[in-house]
C-alpha cells in the first residue's frame, strides 16, 4: 500500500519510467559499487531519480545544484535511506551550498551526473586531483553544455561526458514543454495576473524560449522575441512572433521573461524603458540574466507586495516588479514546483541512462571530452514513455529498411 504522507509518493505516480528502470535494474544492479554525484535541484522528481540509480546499485551523493531550489522535505526523505548521502540543506547560504558541494567532491565519485556544469566544473578547478580519477559525466543543461563547450575547447576536461541536454529527448519535451509549462504557471501563481491579452516579451528563442513564447501565445498573450542568433531570430518570425531589440520591446512589455543561458540580458541600458508596472522574471539557470543590482541602484524604495516579488520604486514613479529575485522563476519562487513530473521522468530516465551505459556498458572506453548521447539510448527512453502511455507504433518493414540502407535506391521501382 502507498505511503501518501511520503513526500515522494505523488511524484513517483508520475514517473512511470524511472520506476520501470529501477525494477528492471534492481534486479542486475549494474551500478553497483560505483558512487554517482548527482547536482540537480534538489526537489520531488530528483528524489525519485536518487532513489532509482540507488536501486541500480549506485552509492549517490547528493547536492542542490541551486541553493534556494532545494525542499527540506525531500532532503529528510532521501537522508534516512540506504546509499544514499546528503551534502545540502534547505535554506543554505551561498557559501555553505558551495562549501557542501566541495565535501561531496572530497568523497572522490566515481561519475557525476550534473546540472548548470556545477560538480564538473569546481571538480576540475578545486580538485584537480579527483577529476583525474572520475570515470565520466551527464550534463542535463543548456547551461551546462555551454561550459563544457568552452572547457572542451580549452582542452580542460579530464574524463568524458555526455551532453544530455543535447537528445531530442530533452530538447524537444523537458526544454520546450517542462520549461515553457513551470515557467508561466509560477509567474501567473506568484502574481496572481494573467497573460491574456499582455505582452510578453521573451528573451531567447532556444528550445526553452520557444516553449515560453508558444504557451504564452496559446494563452492568449502577444509575444515579443529578442535574439542575438540570426537562425533562431528567423525561427522566431517564421513560428509568428514578433521580433525587436530588448530596447525596444521593453517599452510594450507587461512581463519580460528571459531564457538565454547568458548574463546582462535585462541590465541597467533598459531601465528607461521599461514602464510601470513591468513584470520581470528569469528561466535560466543562473540568476545573472536580470541585473537585479542595476535596478535596486535605480531605485529610490523597495517594497514586497506579495511573496515572491520584489518591487522597486524609481525615482519617476515607475515600479519594476522583480520575481524570484531573479533567480530560476519555476525552482525558487515561494510557489515553485519545476517542471511537471511526467516530463523530468524522461529527462532523468536519460540522465540515468547516461551513468548506466557509461559505467557499465559500451561508454567504458570513452577518452575524455563532450559526447552526444548514442541515439539508441534517447531512442529506448522514447519506448519506454510510450510504453506507459499504452501507445502503439508502426515498425519499418524490411523492404522499408532496406529502402533506407540502399543509397542508390537501385530497386525502388519494387
Amino acid at each position: 500500500m502507498t505511503d501518501d504522507t511520503d513526500p515522494l509518493a505523488w511524484t513517483r505516480d508520475y514517473t512511470p519510467i524511472l520506476r520501470s528502470l529501477a525494477a528492471e535494474y534492481g534486479e542486475t544492479q549494474p551500478l553497483a559499487g560505483y558512487s554517482v554525484a548527482l547536482a540537480s535541484h534538489l526537489e520531488q522528481k530528483t528524489g525519485v531519480l536518487v532513489e532509482t540509480l540507488r536501486d541500480a546499485g549506485a552509492t549517490v551523493l547528493v547536492t542542490g545544484s541551486e541553493p534556494h531550489s532545494t525542499k527540506a522535505a525531500v532532503v529528510d526523505a532521501l537522508r534516512d535511506q540506504d546509499g544514499i548521502e546528503t551534502f545540502v540543506e534547505a535554506g543554505m547560504s551561498d557559501e555553505e551550498w558551495a562549501a557542501g558541494q566541495h565535501e561531496l567532491l572530497e568523497r572522490e565519485p566515481d561519475f557525476i551526473l550534473d546540472d548548470g556544469c556545477e560538480l564538473i566544473v569546481k571538480v576540475h578547478a578545486d580538485h584537480p586531483e579527483i577529476a583525474e580519477t572520475v570515470l565520466g559525466g551527464g550534463e542535463q543543461t543548456t547551461a551546462g553544455i555551454t561550459r563544457l563547450e568552452a572547457m572542451e575547447a580549452d582542452d580542460m576536461l579530464s574524463f568524458p561526458v555526455y551532453g544530455v541536454n543535447d537528445t531530442p529527448m530533452k530538447h524537444y519535451f523537458d526544454n520546450v514543454h517542462g520549461t515553457g509549462e513551470s515557467s508561466l504557471s509560477n509567474v501567473m501563481i506568484t502574481t496572481n495576473t494573467m497573460l491574456s491579452g499582455k505582452t510578453v516579451v521573451v528573451a531567447g528563442y532556444g528550445y526553452c524560449g520557444r516553449g515560453i513564447a508558444r504557451k504564452a501565445r496559446g494563452m492568449g498573450a502577444q509575444t515579443i522575441v529578442t535574439e542575438v542568433d540570426p537562425r533562431k531570430a528567423l525561427e522566431a518570425h517564421m513560428d509568428g512572433h514578433r521580433l525587436a531589440q530588448m530596447a525596444e520591446a521593453a517599452r510594450e512589455a507587461d512581463y519580460v521573461i528571459t531564457s538565454t543561458g547568458n548574463r546582462d540580458v535585462v541590465r541597467g541600458d533598459h531601465l528607461d524603458a521599461l514602464p510601470d508596472g513591468v513584470i520581470l522574471a528569469n528561466a535560466g539557470h543562473f540568476d545573472v540574466e536580470i541585473v537585479v543590482a542595476d535596478i535596486e541602484a535605480a531605485a529610490d524604495r523597495v517594497t514586497e507586495p506579495r511573496d515572491g516579488v520584489t518591487r522597486y520604486h524609481l525615482p519617476d514613479g515607475r515600479r519594476i516588479n522583480v520575481l524570484a529575485d531573479g533567480r530560476l522563476v519555476n525552482l525558487t519562487g515561494p510557489h515553485s514546483n519545476g517542471h511537471p513530473a511526467e516530463v523530468m521522468d524522461t529527462t532523468f530516465a536519460m540522465m540515468f541512462e547516461a551513468a548506466r551505459d557509461m559505467l557499465a556498458s559500451e561508454g567504458k572506453d570513452l577518452t575524455p571530452g563532450l559526447y552526444a548521447m548514442p541515439d539508441r539510448l534517447d531512442r529506448a527512453v522514447a519506448n519506454r514513455k510510450l510504453e506507459t502511455l499504452d501507445v502503439e507504433i508502426d515498425d519499418l518493414t524490411e523492404h522499408q529498411r532496406e529502402y533506407y540502407e540502399d543509397w542508390e535506391h537501385a530497386d525502388s521501382a519494387f
